[in-house]
């Protein structure tokens, strides 16, 4: 068996090199997927159902179809392939066929020569419509005499969880009913994309998604096309978060552009994409906590139901990291929870940042400070008292590796001096709560300490073949050693890009490294989601250079060595000779499948089994004031700590903990989708509300690099952890501040002053 050793080179790993696509980013010159083009290009709009639940009893297309400028109006008669699609479950109708589940279903596309156009027709479409009254509250969805959403009934999946003794008794209960909100993902970049049709008779997508492959899967079965006439390319990404997991206008590009003989584009409206893509799961959560004297637990009952609204989508998967996780990272000898996904006439929800812990997080997080408060104990010791150790056991029997700081995080956050308050009558206006509005002088402003803390799995889970595919080409280009690397990972953001570049440099000692465009000519690298693409792609690309290193080094007559600064070196560090050299005229090239060790699925009477591949860890502290009399929050400042394993590019690295923990901001006093009867009624950046610059705080931010000895360079995934505690941290010291109970999130003006 060849020995290789690796070696750090300039811009490798644990150096922070310029994004490629960051200067073109900031200056507004990236092209995003919406910014398109193509020769005689026309543009698609889609018709969407104004009713959650209604039977379609006629389509009138006479109008539109006559409309100067127009050259397709289609319906669900008009799909070529099958008629459905899902991530996990095709129950979703690429039109809407005989009725509708959600308000904004798609029910016809519509391709014209110009953007205005096609809206037009779309609107002069005659539904007729026999309006039913809609399923809306997910908890009366379980009643086996509810109406039924889909004809199969309307639970998605129900996961038990059942570890020790079920008859366990505790010297302190405390119990809770909770609930969260609809938060949007709010990506900046709408869903768009470029359907071509090809001389094959296939077609080319080029389009913003998170999973270039389940896309193509789903494309390709709903257009009746063999894969291979499908090509799917990665298109500029304006953010994700869980909601491009999904198809939205794939596959209704594609039908435009077939049927029509021409390119056609489609972008979404922003009050479009709140119809058009999933958001993360409203949920009802009630826990009861039982310890003893002492404040360590003893048992732990709960009843987590997730609206799923209207289609599958990854329902089934975010229920089980809700349960799975749903005691967050504490030892807890007695468990017994119950998670529902339920289908209702809601907005159909699915992926989004923490995918399910968030929810759970949020309730368990508030239950540990109630205890902490009838116990007497600090809201930080009660915590450190149960926090899980290398060795012990989740709730579903699965044993904790090592590192898991759960308490050393803990004590890290506790222990950072608390920001300074203000001297009375002295505090600066624009630091109140209201800001710039001038509301206070600081009449009835108090000041709350909160802290939370969470566990997300990394990766996918539950016995899913979670792998990644990389091809790496190590040549000589212009007199100098260079690499490509090619995967289908999509780069939403997050940095991946460059990360495998650093890789790249590191494994084959080379500066000039290329990054191909993420497309389906090369296999599959699963979705830029569950914390995993630096991991498994990130796992990936490090085995296909080490096969090319290997190559290289039996080339020269090595049996072990590196690559460094273009030569290559024995593991002594002695040059043996040049690469350039060494590869003449004949590239090496290498593609890789890599897995990670293998998941189970839970048993599903008892949810005990090796689900999850790995476990992040992060907690919060945040600092808030509050006016008591306006219902106004200001974070004035959070500190947060966090074992990232290894951080390839630490930049990324704080700003990916930086951005999640703005997004758990803010769930926690500010976003929601209002959904009544069904229907959204804030679909604009005008009334969904997202924290800006001036609602951020300054962060103070811990980076723990412990190593997990089983993942690539020892890395953890990092993305979701900073979301999931932030939300109950901030929450807590609203709680301090204020000394109400709050248990639903968002936090409103009204939950504070009782108007």
């Amino acid at each position: 068996m060849t020995s290789t050793v690796a070696t750090t080179t300039a811009n490798g790993i644990g150096t922070s090199p310029v994004r490629p696509d960051g200067t073109l980013k900031v200056t507004g010159e990236f092209a995003f997927s919406s910014d398109l083009w193509a020769d005689r290009m026309l543009w698609g709009a889609t018709l969407r159902s104004p009713h959650p639940r209604a039977r379609i009893t006629g389509i009138d297309l006479t109008e539109a179809v006559a409309m100067p400028g127009v050259y397709a109006v289609l319906t669900a008669e008009d799909v070529p392939g099958v008629k459905h699609y899902g991530l996990e479950h095709r129950d979703q109708p690429v039109l809407a066929m005989g009725q509708v589940r959600y308000a904004g279903e798609p029910v016809a596309i519509v391709a014209a020569d110009h953007p205005e156009t096609a809206r037009r027709a779309a609107a002069r479409i005659a539904v007729a419509y026999e309006v039913l009254t809609p399923v809306v509250d997910a908890e009366a969805a379980l009643d086996p005499a509810a109406e039924r959403v889909h004809d199969a009934g309307n639970l998605l999946r129900h996961v038990p969880i059942r570890k020790g003794p079920q008859d366990a008794t505790a010297a302190v209960v405390v119990t809770g009913d909770y609930e969260v909100g609809m938060q949007d993902q709010a990506f900046l970049g709408p869903e768009s994309g470029l359907a071509i049709p090809a001389e094959d008779g296939g077609v080319d997508l080029f389009v913003a998604t998170q999973w270039l492959h389940a896309d193509l899967g789903q494309v390709a079965g709903c257009l009746g096309l063999p894969k291979e006439k499908v090509r799917l390319s990665l298109a500029g990404v304006g953010g994700a978060f869980g909601g491009r997991e999904d198809v939205s206008m794939q596959v209704h590009a594609c039908m435009l552009a077939l049927h029509t003989g021409r390119p056609v584009k489609m972008v979404y409206s922003r009050e479009e994409s709140f119809f058009g893509h999933v958001h993360r799961h409203p949920a009802k959560l009630r826990y009861e906590h039982g310890a003893d004297a002492d404040g360590r637990l003893v048992y732990v009952k709960a009843r987590i139901v997730l609206d799923g609204g209207a289609y599958a989508s990854t329902s089934m998967a975010v229920v089980a990291n809700a349960t799975t996780l749903g005691i967050g990272p504490y030892r807890v000898p007695s468990v017994s929870m119950d998670g529902y996904a339920v289908y209702t006439n809601n907005p159909p929800c699915g992926a989004m940042r923490g995918f399910g812990a968030v929810q759970a997080c949020f309730a368990y997080e508030s239950q540990m400070d109630r205890l902490a408060e009838a116990l007497g104990l600090d809201p930080v010791e009660v915590r450190v008292r149960n926090a899980l150790e290398p060795g012990d056991t989740m709730p579903t029997g699965q044993v904790v590796p090592a590192p898991a700081p759960v308490a050393d995080l803990l004590r890290r956050v506790r222990d950072r001096p608390l920001p300074a308050e203000p001297a009375p009558g002295e505090a600066d206006p624009r630091q109140l709560p209201g800001g710039v509005a001038n509301t206070t002088r600081g009449e009835g402003v108090r000041r709350g300490v909160g802290y939370g803390i969470g566990i997300k799995n990394v990766g996918f889970s539950e016995g899913f073949d979670d792998y990644s595919t990389a091809r790496v080409r190590l040549e000589v280009v212009g007199g100098e050693p260079a690499a490509v690397v090619h995967t289908a990972a999509a780069e939403v953001g997050q940095g991946l890009v460059t990360v495998q570049a650093q890789i790249a440099r590191t494994e084959l000692g080379v500066d000039q490294v290329t990054v191909a465009t993420a497309d389906t000519s090369v296999g599959s690298a699963g979705s830029s989601s569950a914390s995993r693409q630096t991991y498994v792609t990130g796992g990936a690309v490090k085995a296909a250079c080490e096969a090319v290193r290997a190559e290289v080094l039996r080339r020269a007559g090595l049996a072990e060595g590196r690559l460094a600064g273009g030569k290559l070196l024995t593991v002594a560090g002695d040059v043996v000779a040049d690469l350039v050299t060494v590869l003449g005229d004949e590239p090496v090239e290498r593609t890789v499948e890599w897995r990670h060790r293998p998941t189970f699925p839970i048993d599903p009477r008892t949810g005990q089994g090796e689900a999850h591949v790995q476990y992040a860890f992060a907690a919060h502290r945040a600092t808030v004031d509050v006016d008591v009399e306006l219902g106004l929050v200001r974070v004035v400042e959070i500190a947060t700590a966090q074992d990232v394993g290894k951080a390839l590019h630490p930049q990324s690295v704080r700003g990916q903990i930086a951005g999640g923990t703005a997004q758990g901001l803010g769930l926690a006093v500010m976003e929601e989708i209002q959904v009544v009867d069904g229907l959204i009624r804030n679909p604009s950046f005008t009334d969904y509300l997202i924290p800006t610059i001036l609602d951020v705080p300054p962060m103070k931010i811990d980076v723990l690099e412990l190593g997990d000895p089983e993942a690539p360079y020892g890395l953890r995934g990092i993305g979701e952890p900073p979301t999931i505690s932030s939300t109950p941290a901030i929450v807590a010291a609203i709680r301090a501040a204020t000394g109400l109970a709050l248990r639903r999130v968002p936090v409103r003006p009204e939950h504070l002053t009782g108007t």
